[in-house]
């Protein structure tokens, strides 16, 4: 239960600060604001003065309101147009992208590559991130998805979102998929423009909601070409669950998500040699005669009154290699590849072939219990001499980082301060997966006569030139070494070594802080000491702060996208954003087991605004939670988002099936909340007095609240920031979300929680923050304890509605998209400064500052000035806060920042512009 002593006075205090903003002008042009405060505090860096004034930061109120779009409309987003290409000289080979490889939580994806065109088969998350570290330029290219699931297109909402920011006009790309891949197009429409979709095409039988009839699957029995040029032939074969096809082939038991696609990529034959002295001898003469042979055409010969042919004068033609990307992801759709009639022209023992076609190279995206199967074994054996290749998840490859980058920039954390970075950036078998179930490994299985290997990430088979077939290990990296990495560092900074000594030091009672002290003599405010009472012996097992994702905007090579996990560790945990990748990242810090056993715990999911990078790896946990809970006892998960967020949910939850349910920021503000309780209340007494009209009681709550400064927000009538047709407004009607609600109380109860409350931000239409609340403790000694609070801004502009909920925080989790020169940036896209995220706590009297969500300028370490940074620290990805270790987070920062003092600031974006590139 949320105490009406805590919300009432944090009401009181979000109406005070809205009365003395109005009174004050608002300092803004019509396009955006430029008013700020350039007066420092650094001249009292331990100044903490609650009451402490800050004036008034500008902010771009377009963009704020959702306005700020061009006038007009906007030109449809290009389409890249593709050289034609000549497919006797032309360079082709098939690559395999690693990205879930080390973690096992996506699809890995597949590069058909030629010199003109590419085309990549699954784009699960990670892709982007994945293509910049390895300079993979992902312009011009085709994608097709074996499946549409989360697994398999997880990336895809990203990479759309990319393409279309490059350059003026931006770019589209051509995405193919079955025909399950038109809910996930309705669904993005919620968050990603509708141009950058236009080129999106499905095929196969229409979605049974959509059908004006059952279809009849038999009409899709037969391969679907989709691409026919010179270099390349891909068809579509479609694959359906079994029981979908029992009742004479009818569409009866085929759910969303179930259909299946099997890839065929065929390259043209190669012409044979043609031969001139024998066309002379058939009486012909060079010119068009022997352009109309070697074009596969006959000539008639007038000198010798006979009609050549083709092969009288050239030697066979060579088949064009055959590659076949495999996805079945159960045993019902493995006993509809076994008996699909559409392949039997590729099968080395089927005798009724109409054509000659041998199959080069067979990539298996098929799930290891199904690629271990007799069943399946029996059918990659029909292929004969093919290579196959196993790319579905195989736990040898946990050992191999897949992102080389951050797991260098991890280890070398790790080794300064193994406290706060307890994730080494490698795992071996035995510590990633001690809870999982055993792993098949099909490339020890000996009963197998076909080859096959193993995929590894970026493992090429050749297809062109000829004379090269086959498999390529030379792009396939090295595997990183932990004690390399640890010499490069010691070369690199010699004084790290007894720079780790100090940092253990500060875990260390016995430690020598004299040496401390000279190792850090110039930062007076070390020795500071105002420890919260909070904080009084507080457990290790009480609260970690996980931050998984620091970056803003996109993934970087070393900054995933926003996401936070707060580890309740027996209590469970929740999730603040839910930026691409945030799976990933949950199991390199934690393992995979691990991972799964936090998905399991996991109690509920807040996430700030719908801009993509803080909520496109949301369906990946919802649906990876779902399958490990599956056949268990358990609640659905509740997820808390603004109100565009349940329209994404909603049109995604007709591909499958998430597992939750959702509530609105809005019905979480202290508003709505104290409506909830009293509501709560009423219901209560009325349903002890036995009244009839229980319901009619909380109605008459809601309606009244609605008229009793409930507007008192910053997007309140007459406010700065009123916008009457976006703003979050006045609480909904309760009676709607009074169900959901009394389940977050019971969550927030089994969490040791008090209170989760979300409030208004400036950034964009219905943007929030969010505070969490620990309940009351009772000591060794029987003494009353606060609990300790937690405030997450989101993505904002300094705001009183973000400096009132963060009093006498224990911890501010502060956006700092900015350095403090580029104020003008941050204004005109809604962000803060880092001077900015620090004023608002220590106006507040925050006793921790976190910074995080830093712009791709600052790849490694962002620009900051030691002067205000006497309570805060810089966030890293995958970075761990224990409660216990507040008091010394600041200390670590001078050592963090040496560990990078080589580094030059380097805009990441241009990585990204680069993988996105046109290609000369």
């Amino acid at each position: 239960m949320i105490p009406k002593l805590m919300l009432r006075p944090l009401f009181a205090v979000f109406s005070a600060v809205e009365r003395r903003r109005r009174r004050r002008p608002l300092r803004h042009s019509p396009d955006f604001a430029r008013g700020r405060s350039r007066r420092t505090f650094g001249d009292d860096p331990g100044r903490d003065t609650e009451g402490a004034s800050m004036e008034e930061p500008g902010f771009n109120r377009q963009r704020a309101e959702g306005r700020d779009r061009r006038e007009g409309p906007r030109k449809e987003l290009q389409l890249k147009k593709r050289p034609r290409a000549n497919p006797v000289s032309t360079i082709s080979y098939v690559q395999i992208l690693g990205t879930g490889m080390d973690t096992q939580d996506t699809s890995p994806s597949v590069l058909l590559f030629f010199d003109h065109q590419r085309f990549i088969f699954n784009a699960g998350e990670g892709l982007q991130r994945f293509c910049t570290e390895h300079k993979i330029k992902l312009s011009k290219i085709i994608y097709f998805l074996s499946r549409v699931c989360s697994e398999t297109s997880g990336g895809l909402p990203g990479l759309l979102l990319t393409l279309a920011g490059i350059g003026d006009e931006g770019m589209s790309v051509n995405v193919w998929g079955p025909s399950d891949l038109k809910y996930l197009v309705d669904a993005m429409k919620s968050f990603i423009p509708n141009a950058a979709m236009v080129h999106t095409k499905s095929f196969g039988p229409a979605p049974i909601s959509d059908a004006a009839a059952i279809p009849d699957l038999n009409q899709f029995a037969d391969p679907i070409i989709l691409v026919d040029d010179d270099v390349v032939k891909i068809s579509a074969v479609l694959l359906w669950p079994e029981e979908s096809g029992q009742n004479n082939g009818v569409y009866s038991a085929m759910r969303p998500g179930d259909m299946s696609v099997v890839y065929v990529c065929e390259l043209p034959e190669l012409k044979g040699r043609f031969h001139p002295e024998r066309a002379k001898e058939k009486g012909l003469r060079p010119g068009p005669e022997y352009r109309e042979l070697q074009l596969g055409k006959s000539v008639f010969s007038k000198r010798l009154n006979i009609t050549v042919h083709p092969s009288d004068v050239m030697d066979p033609s060579i088949p064009g290699p055959v590659v076949l990307i495999v996805d079945c992801p159960t045993q019902s759709h493995l006993q509809r590849l076994s008996s699909l009639g559409s392949l039997n022209d590729y099968y080395a023992d089927f005798l009724g072939k109409e054509t000659q076609k041998t199959v080069t190279c067979v990539i298996h995206l098929s799930p290891a219990s199904i690629v271990s199967s007799p069943d399946y074994k029996n059918w990659m054996k029909r292929f004969g001499s093919a290579q196959h290749i196993i790319a579905g998840h195989e736990m040898k490859n946990i050992e191999i980082p897949i992102l080389g980058s951050s797991s260098r920039i991890a280890a070398r954390l790790n080794y300064l301060c193994p406290q706060l970075f307890p994730a080494s950036g490698f795992w071996s078998l035995k510590q990633s997966y001690l809870s999982a179930p055993d792993s098949v490994h099909l490339s020890e299985d000996t009963s197998l006569s076909c080859q096959s290997i193993s995929a590894e990430n970026l493992l090429k088979f050749t297809l062109r030139p000829r004379d090269k077939i086959g498999l390529d290990r030379s792009y396939v990296p090295n595997k990183m070494v932990h004690s390399n990495i640890m010499d490069e560092l010691h070369t690199e900074i010699p004084d790290i070594a007894e720079a780790a000594e100090h940092v253990h030091d500060f875990w260390n009672e016995t430690g020598e802080m004299g040496e401390e002290r000279r190792f850090m003599q110039e930062e007076p405010w070390l020795s500071e000491n105002n420890v919260p009472n909070c904080l009084e012996n507080i457990r290790r097992d009480d609260l970690e702060i996980v931050l998984l994702g620091t970056g803003s905007s996109q993934p970087s090579k070393y900054r995933n996208v926003s996401s936070i996990y707060i580890n309740l560790f027996a209590k469970g945990g929740l999730l603040l954003d839910c930026g691409e990748g945030t799976l990933g990242q949950m199991k390199r810090r934690f393992g995979v087991g691990g991972a799964d056993d936090a998905m399991k715990g996991l109690r509920c999911i807040w996430i700030s605004h719908i801009h993509a990078d803080h909520h496109s790896g949301l369906a990946r946990i919802l649906a990876q939670r779902r399958d490990l809970l599956k056949g268990v006892p358990h609640e659905p998960l509740l997820v808390i988002g603004p109100r565009q967020l349940k329209r994404y949910l909603d049109a995604y939850q007709r591909l499958e099936d998430l597992d939750m349910q959702f509530l609105d920021c809005r019905n979480t503000t202290e508003a709505s909340l104290n409506v909830f309780e009293e509501a709560s209340e009423s219901s209560m007494d009325q349903s002890s007095a036995e009244s009839p009209n229980s319901h009619d009681g909380s109605r008459e709550i809601t309606n009244r609240s609605r008229t009793n400064g409930a507007d008192s927000t910053l997007f309140a009538r007459g406010a700065p920031m009123q916008s009457l047709w976006k703003r979050p407004s006045s609480p909904p009607d309760i009676s709607v979300a009074f169900p959901v609600l009394q389940n977050m109380k019971k969550m927030l109860k089994e969490a040791g929680l008090e209170a989760l409350l979300s409030f208004p931000v400036v950034h964009c239409p219905q943007a929030f923050g969010v505070v969490l609340k620990a309940l009351e403790r009772l000591n060794s000694d029987g003494k009353l304890i606060e609990g300790w609070k937690i405030v997450y801004s989101g993505d904002t502009r300094p705001c009183p509605e973000l400096t009132e909920a963060s009093r006498g925080a224990t911890v501010l989790i502060h956006e700092a998209t900015f350095e403090d020169s580029m104020v003008d940036e941050a204004i005109a896209r809604n962000h803060s400064t880092t001077e900015e995220a620090i004023r608002v706590g220590a106006s507040a009297g925050v006793y921790r500052i976190v910074l995080t969500h830093f712009s791709q300028r600052y790849p490694k370490i962002p620009v900051f000035d030691e002067a205000y940074m006497h309570k805060t620290c810089i966030a890293f990805d995958l970075m761990s806060i224990n409660i216990a270790d507040l008091p010394v987070l600041p200390r670590v920062l001078p050592y963090l920042k040496m560990l990078f003092r080589n580094e030059m600031i380097v805009d990441e974006s241009d990585d990204t512009r680069d993988s996105v590139s046109l290609a000369p």
